[in-house]
């Protein structure tokens, strides 16, 4: 295939980039940064901006694309709700309107599984569950939100025969390389300020990168199929098998040769203090992320894992590196051996 990979720079674009080469399929990568790592490899890069519709349109022109797997996004838990609508949602209409445009047959966006999270426990749903857009617009869930969506006006712009769409929600995924979640954790813990919320019972899905990766590609795939069962669908993807959050957390910790996490604070202490933390950011105008705010809070004292099933049944999912395989290659990357 002649693919184009959103995000192709990030965590998640790269090892997809990765796998599409090295199956042989041709890989055009739009991201902003230079990422010259790609070129090395194979991939054509295109630099630009999801925002800006001419620059997105060059990622398209040359050759007919078979397939984009839409994975650039805005992340985080920032304070302003017009920062990720741009990226998040007018970004991934633009894709839309490119994939029309340029006849583009198949389109994979990357969602989120928090695009149906509404401050409580999910324990084993499955994808019947609605959305949670109300609760995140209450709550400051800016990023969540704004998937839920964008992963509805994919799923949407499925049309039989033009443009065959799917969103996949893989939860927490890790992995070497991983510029974000691992090496936050391991900043926050090492500066002291890394706090267990809650009671520390909570259960949570995870995933790691290439399962992840692996996944797109055999949605794709399945897209391909006239009549897919996975057209026009959203699928959760984990490792199926939920882990203690924190436990997990400290297990990473010490791969870090870092003491586990030896404070709390209770939910609602930690709910408290990212409304204020909030309401601090969004007065003075900061454009960093706060310490805390009620999203997250409620996300680290939760649980919420999910039923993958339709996945496995769909398109043949199947977590082919274990969470231990996984563990043992983070802990070589972390010490610099991998």
């Amino acid at each position: 295939m002649q693919t184009l990979v959103t995000g192709g720079g990030g965590f998640l674009g790269r090892a997809i980039v990765e796998q599409l080469l090295a199956r042989g399929d041709r890989v055009r990568s739009f991201s902003r940064g230079a990422y010259p790592e790609l070129e090395t490899l194979g991939a054509e890069v295109v630099r630009g901006d999801l925002r800006d519709l001419d620059a997105l349109a060059t990622a398209f022109e040359g050759e007919s694309i078979d397939c984009v797997f839409h994975a650039a996004a805005c992340p985080g838990i920032g304070v302003r709700w017009h920062d990720y609508f741009e990226t998040n949602v007018l970004g991934t209409r633009q894709v839309i309107e490119m994939c029309r445009r340029y006849r583009v047959p198949r389109l994979v966006l990357t969602s989120s599984p928090s695009a149906v999270f509404a401050g409580k426990d999910q324990c084993g749903v499955d994808e019947s569950v609605d959305y949670g857009i109300a609760w995140l617009k209450k709550n400051g869930g800016h990023y969540s939100r704004s998937k839920a969506l964008a992963e509805q006006e994919v799923l949407q712009a499925h049309k039989p025969g033009r443009l065959a769409t799917c969103a996949l929600r893989p939860h927490l995924i890790w992995g070497p390389h991983d510029q974000h979640l691992i090496p936050r954790l391991i900043a926050r813990a090492r500066s002291g300020r890394l706090r267990r919320v809650g009671d520390g019972q909570n259960l949570v899905d995870t995933i790691y990168v290439e399962n992840a990766a692996e996944a797109h590609l055999q949605a794709a795939d399945a897209l391909a199929v006239e009549n897919s069962p996975v057209d026009g669908k959203a699928y959760f993807l984990s490792q199926s098998e939920p882990v203690n959050c924190w436990q997990w957390i400290d297990e990473i910790l010490a791969l870090a040769d870092l003491p586990p996490v030896g404070k709390s604070v209770s939910f609602p202490t930690a709910w408290r203090l990212g409304k204020l933390c909030e309401a601090v950011y969004r007065v003075l105008r900061l454009k960093s992320e706060p310490p805390m705010t009620r999203f997250l809070a409620a996300q680290l004292a939760t649980s919420h894992w999910f039923d993958i099933s339709a996945a496995r049944q769909d398109f043949g999912y199947q977590p082919r590196i274990s969470t231990e395989q996984g563990m043992q290659r983070l802990g070589l990357w972390l010490r610099g051996e991998a």
